[in-house]
């Protein structure tokens, strides 16, 4: 077995690990937002701007997500297709660039949003005591951490959540190198065998 065939064999199964765990967290992501949408439903009369940016549905998207691409990258790996290896890479790049762009955006714009969040919620107050299901969902959310206890936790846990995110995007940037890797190593290889 050459060297190039070796390499290609390391980076294939190291591809087919990666993007088996890659799909287990699409399914955890995935079962947490099943799990949050049907536990949401008590809060769904609360007033938002985009009541479909909630929790559960962005988390159900970003699972989805997750385990259609890590099918495509085990996949890909697996029976050495570059077609399928091209698109693993063009969705986890496409991923990659709106995780950047949103946590600019994030950045950017944090009070404003944080004031936009406040101002809506206030806004749903004036109608407490006539609408008996935004009553309830405000109860419910009082039970929980208010706004201002769910602020003040990402604030004490602000470290924790940055080290996750740029785990997630080196983890992100490996995969990207390694399909790009076997891409090539599959086009050395079919060019060497013409």
């Amino acid at each position: 077995m050459s060297a190039s065939r070796r390499c290609l064999c390391c980076v294939k199964y190291l591809m087919f690990v990666f993007n088996l765990i890659f799909w287990l967290g699409g399914c955890g992501l995935f079962g947490v937002g099943v799990w949050l949408s049907f536990t949401q439903s008590e809060f769904s009369s609360l007033p938002l701007s985009f009541p479909s940016l909630s929790a559960a549905n962005l988390l159900l998207v970003a699972g989805g997500v997750t385990m259609v691409t890590g099918f495509l990258g085990c996949l890909g790996a697996l029976k050495e297709q570059r077609c399928l290896l091209m698109t693993f890479f063009v969705i986890l790049l496409l991923l990659v660039l709106t995780e950047v762009t949103l946590t600019l955006v994030l950045h950017i714009f944090h009070k404003e949003l944080d004031t936009k969040a406040q101002d809506e919620l206030k806004e749903g107050m004036k109608d407490y005591l006539t609408d008996e299901g935004l009553k309830k969902s405000w109860d419910n959310v009082q039970k929980m951490p208010c706004y201002q206890k769910a602020r003040q936790w990402l604030l004490d846990n602000i470290l924790s959540v940055l080290v996750f995110g740029v785990c997630l995007g080196i983890v992100q940037i490996l995969a990207l190198i390694f399909s790009l890797l076997m891409y090539c190593q599959i086009l050395r290889a079919e060019k060497y065998l013409d």
